[in-house]
C-alpha cells in the first residue's frame, strides 16, 4: 500500500511538473479546523479560482486523495472521499474522511500544482467513561467525606468538575490527578473533599471539546445523626463483608448438606442390598432345615418303604383269610428270610406294660424279599 501511495504521488508531480506553471488561479478559500469525536465523518473544503488543473488532499504531508480538472477524483486511501461543486468561476471540493480515528489527527492540507496551499487541524476526540467509587454513601452529620470519581480512556484529558445539588463547587473543594496510557488515552481521578450537614446529591461532571454538554455520574449522600463516627466508605464496606461472608457460609452449608444427603441415599442403597442378601441366605438355610426334616422323617423307622398299594380287592381278601389258611410255601425261598415291614410293629411308648401279641406270619401278605 505504501508503494502504491509512492507511484501516486510521483505520478501527480509529474503532472503538476508537464502542466507547467500557471498563472491566474489560486486557492480563494481554504479548509477549517475541525474537531470530531472518534468513528465520526471529518469534513473540509477547499475552493479555487479557474484555470487548475490538479487539487490534492493531504495529511501531515501524505497525500489522501486527488482531483483531476475534470473532476476525476483519485484515491489514496478508501476512508477518503470528496465531493465537488463548480459555479462560474470557482471549484470547490469538499473532503470527507469516514471513520475517524485518533490517528487521523494532525494537519490537512490543500494544495494545487503551482504550489500554493492552505491548511487546518483536525482533532480527534475520545469520550471515555466516567463513575463514581461509592454508588451509596452514609455519613455522620458534620463529618468530612472524601468522593472519589474516575474517568478512564479520554483523549485529550478531560476537565473535571462537581456539583452538590445542582450547585458548582469552588476549585479549591477537590483535587484533580490525570495519567496517559500507553493507548495514548488519557485517565483522571478526581476527589472532592465534603463536610456535608444533610442528604447531597453529588455529580461529578467531565468535559471535552467536541461534547456538547459534559458527561455526569451523580451518587446520593445520606447523613445520619446517630451513625457513629466511621471512615469514609466503611459504613459500605463493612455491608459488602457481611454479605459475602454470609454468601460464603450459605455455600459451605449447602455443600456439607449434599454431601450429607449423597452418604444417606449410599448407605440405603448399601443396607438395602445387605437385606436382600440376608434374605437370600436365609431362605437357604430355611430350604436346608425343611430338606434335612424331609430327611430325618423318611429315616426316622416310621415309613414303610415296602409297602404298596393294592387294590380293594386284596384288602378284603387279605381281611377274610382265616387263622388256619395255609401259606403256600412256594412263595418263599428255600433260603430266603421274611422281612417284615416296620409299619406292622407296634411302638413301644412306655405306656403299656403287657406283652404285645407275636405276628402270624399268615396274616402279611405285603413282604419285602431280600
Amino acid at each position: 500500500m505504501d508503494r502504491q501511495k509512492e507511484w501516486i504521488w510521483v505520478i501527480l508531480s509529474l503532472l503538476a511538473f508537464l502542466t507547467g506553471p500557471g498563472f491566474g488561479y489560486s486557492i480563494i478559500e481554504g479548509p477549517r479546523n475541525a474537531t470530531v469525536l472518534v468513528g465520526s465523518v471529518a469534513r473540509f473544503s477547499c475552493t479555487v479560482s479557474e484555470g487548475w488543473k490538479i487539487l490534492i488532499w493531504l495529511l501531515n504531508g501524505q497525500p489522501k486523495l486527488s482531483v483531476l480538472s475534470s473532476g476525476v477524483p483519485i484515491q489514496t486511501d478508501l476512508r477518503y472521499t470528496q465531493t465537488g461543486h463548480t459555479s462560474s468561476t470557482e471549484f470547490t471540493s469538499e473532503l470527507m474522511i469516514d471513520d475517524v480515528q485518533l490517528s487521523d489527527s494532525g494537519q490537512i492540507t490543500c494544495s494545487l500544482q503551482n504550489d500554493a496551499s492552505e491548511s487546518a487541524f483536525l482533532s480527534v476526540q475520545v469520550n471515555g467513561s466516567l463513575n463514581i467509587r461509592d454508588s451509596n454513601l452514609a455519613v455522620r452529620k458534620n463529618q468530612t467525606i472524601e468522593i472519589v470519581c474516575e474517568a478512564f480512556g479520554w483523549a485529550p484529558a478531560p476537565h473535571m468538575t462537581w456539583m452538590v445539588n445542582n450547585i458548582s463547587v469552588a476549585n479549591s473543594g477537590y483535587v484533580n490527578g490525570q495519567s496517559q496510557g500507553s493507548n495514548g488515552l488519557y485517565n483522571e481521578e478526581s476527589i472532592l473533599t465534603l463536610t456535608p450537614l444533610t442528604n447531597d446529591t453529588v455529580t461529578c461532571l467531565a468535559a471535552i471539546e467536541v461534547l456538547s454538554k459534559p458527561q455526569y455520574a451523580t451518587v446520593t449522600l445520606f447523613v445520619y445523626d446517630e451513625l457513629p463516627p466511621i471512615e469514609s466508605g466503611k459504613y459500605e464496606d463493612d455491608w459488602r463483608t457481611r454479605t459475602i461472608i454470609l454468601a460464603v457460609v450459605l455455600s459451605v452449608v449447602g455443600l456439607l448438606l449434599l454431601i450429607l444427603i449423597i452418604l444417606l441415599i449410599i448407605c440405603c442403597c448399601k443396607r438395602r442390598k445387605e437385606s436382600n442378601y440376608q434374605k437370600e441366605l436365609r431362605k437357604v438355610s430355611e430350604k436346608k432345615i425343611a430338606d434335612r426334616n424331609l430327611e430325618t422323617m423318611r429315616h426316622s423307622g416310621l415309613e414303610n418303604y415296602g409297602y404298596s398299594l393294592e387294590e380293594p380287592r386284596h384288602n378284603e381278601e387279605m381281611a377274610g383269610v382265616p387263622a388256619s389258611s395255609p401259606v403256600n410255601p412256594s412263595f418263599y425261598g428255600p433260603e430266603q428270610d421274611l422281612e417284615v415291614n416296620p409299619t406292622s410293629e407296634v411302638p413301644y411308648d412306655g405306656q403299656h406294660d403287657e406283652e404285645l401279641p407275636p405276628i402270624n406270619p399268615r396274616n402279611i401278605r405285603n413282604v419285602t424279599i431280600v
